[in-house]
Parts: structure tokens; sequence; C-alpha cells
């Protein structure tokens, strides 16, 4: 039971200690406010967080859908109780919603993130940026998920225009009510492997995944006219085992995403290509303002360029900075440095599969 959703060999060894101290392995596929659904060896139960775990724990370290998770063994008739949590090998964290600043994890332990956006009135090449941006600092593999193509009357544009930005991210378009490109994000969740679903509401998610089951599982809500925006009709995460053996954690859309420490290295990633313009500037701390000998603007003159995709890029940059002098040097350094090892293992896993 547990194989099929994603247990291995590196997890039998992080579980030893407490499988030594009689508890037992499952992985949060439902999580509600205090309450979650565990699957385990002999299937689904309820659990909740153990007291001792919720005074100790950092926010971040509490338990999310897709956590492996250490329980007591779980009653007939009751609730388990999560004693501990497996160490994450990837996370989604954003700015949590609210007037305090605090990050919020939102989803652990998957293998791809699907950045999914319709192809209808919505369509933003900035916020694809930003999803990127997040995306990459994740430590999984990202693909991008474009929806609504039966909708869309210059897809490939469209098409030409997102690969421009995602640079070397797999781009897919999908019709998901016609079938068409479901296979092809069906092909990125092979049997124990988990793929989460990101996005703004309205955007299709839930469309998809019930074309990936084949069934109506997930409720779907009409969409605006006027702006493609949608309701919300994922309320809570959920991770649902597909019959192809994959898996899918659905989420809730996001009115915006509030990057939490993109990194210092964020802008580098997202932005290889002003990167690499910036470096045939002739002065080494050119600000892409109108000094003499500048390759960016020559780019934006060309039209090689947009203008909007450098805003971007100082956006982020200045996002970068502020986390920088937030945060305290050590941590800032311990963090970036722990999730860029953790993203250069998975990439090198990733090579070593496809030899």
């Amino acid at each position: 039971m547990l194989s099929s959703y994603g247990w291995n060999a590196r997890l039998q060894h992080d579980f030893a200690d407490h499988a030594r101290q009689g508890l037992v392995a499952a992985r949060v596929i439902v999580q509600h406010r205090a309450r979650y659904v565990l699957m385990g060896e002999q299937g689904e139960f309820s659990a909740e967080a153990a007291g001792r775990l919720l005074h100790h724990a950092l926010a971040t370290d509490l338990p999310v859908v897709g956590d492996w998770v250490a329980v007591t063994p779980p009653p007939e008739d009751g609730v388990a109780s999560i004693q501990a949590v497996l160490p994450r090998h990837s996370q989604f964290v954003r700015r949590a919603a609210g007037s305090v600043e605090k990050p919020q994890v939102v989803a652990a332990n998957f293998d791809v993130v699907l950045l999914t956006t319709g192809l209808d009135a919505d369509f933003n090449l900035r916020r694809i940026e930003r999803y990127l941006t997040a995306a990459r600092h994740t430590g999984a593999q990202v693909v991008v998920v474009l929806t609504k193509a039966d909708l869309c009357p210059d897809l490939e544009a469209r098409l030409d225009a997102v690969r421009a930005v995602a640079l070397e991210v797999p781009v897919l378009a999908v019709a998901a009510p016609r079938g068409q490109g479901v296979a092809e994000v069906a092909g990125w969740l092979g049997p124990g492997r988990t793929g989460v679903l990101l996005g703004m509401s309205g955007v299709g998610k839930s469309t998809l995944v019930n074309a990936l089951i084949g069934a109506e599982r997930q409720a779907v809500g009409e969409v605006r006219a006027l702006d493609g925006r949608g309701r919300h009709t994922t309320t809570h995460r959920e991770i649902i085992l597909l019959p192809q053996g994959g898996l899918i954690l659905d989420t809730p859309g996001m009115r915006e995403l509030g990057l939490w420490d993109p990194g210092e290295g964020a802008a580098a990633e997202t932005f290889e290509d002003i990167e690499a313009l910036a470096l045939q500037c002739r002065f080494r701390n050119c600000g892409h303002r109108g000094e003499p000998g500048c390759a960016v603007q020559a780019a934006i003159a060309s039209g090689d360029l947009s203008a909007e995709r450098l805003e971007s890029y100082r956006k982020l940059e200045r996002e970068s900075a502020y986390f920088e002098r937030k945060e305290s040097p050590v941590a800032a350094a311990a963090h970036r440095k722990l999730w860029a090892s953790r993203a250069k293992a998975n990439r090198r896993r990733r090579e070593a599969e496809d030899d």
C-alpha cells in the first residue's frame, strides 16, 4: 500500500529510529485545519499532531499534505497521534496571506511541480515568471501546463511566448475536457511519483484532475467571462492516487503568489537571458537604465527582450534583497544552502533516471 504512495528505501532509512519506538509510517493525504487524513499500510485513518510536536516544532515543520510522518498505531475507533515529520526532499513555501509576514508550507515531498495557468482572458506572462521562481526553489522538476488550449485562437504564439520565459522548463498545452494533452501530463506522473498542481483560481486544475482520474471527482466552478477568474472549487489540499499509479496533489487556487525568500540566485535562474545579456554590458555594475554600452537596453530596443520582463527581473531582485536584509545572514545562508543542495541532488537523480 505505502509503495503506491511513494514509500522507498530512503524513507525506510529515515524512519528506522521511529520504528524502534513502536511508531508506524504514514503519509498525509488530506489536510484540514487541525485534523489530517493519513494513508498507512492498512489504509486510511484520521490523526492529529501531538501536543509535543505542536509546541516544539517551527510552524514550517508541522505536517502538511505530502509529508511522511511517524504516528502511534491507529486505534480501531479514534484518532492517531502524529509524533514526528520525516525530512522533506521538496516543499513549496509561500508568504502566508494576511498582514503578518510569515512563511506557509503548502505541500511537501513531490517530484514534479505542475505550474497551471489558463490560456484564456487571465493569461499573464509576468505571473508565470513568479510561479517559475517559486517552483525552482522547491527542489523538484518543474513543468508549465497551459490549460484551456481549445479557447486560445493564437495558441502557437502563446506557446512561443511562454517558452521564451520558461527557458529550459517543459511547456505543455492542455484542453482537459477534450482529452488534449492529458496523456503528456500523466507521463510526468509514473508509479509512486507525486505531482503538485499550483496555479491561480479558475485556471482549470480541478478539470485537469478529473481528466487524469477519468471521473468527475473534483468540483468544477464557473469562470467569469470578463477576466477568466474563477472561484475556489478545491477547498483543501489532497493527494489523489491516479489509475496509472502516479499521485496528484491538488491545492486550492491562489489569488496571488507571495514569494517567501526567493533566494540569492533566484533572478539568475528565472532570468538567465537577462543575466547573460548583463555580462555583455560595458560596465560591470550596469543598472540597465540607460548607461552607455548596455546590452540589456540594446536587446529591448531591438525587440529581443521586453521592458516588462526586465521590470519583473528588477522586482525579483528587490524581493531577494529584502529577505537578505530581513533574515540574519547565517540563517539565510543556511536555508539557501540546504535547498540548493536538495535541488542539485534531485536534478542528479532525474538525470540518472533519464540515462
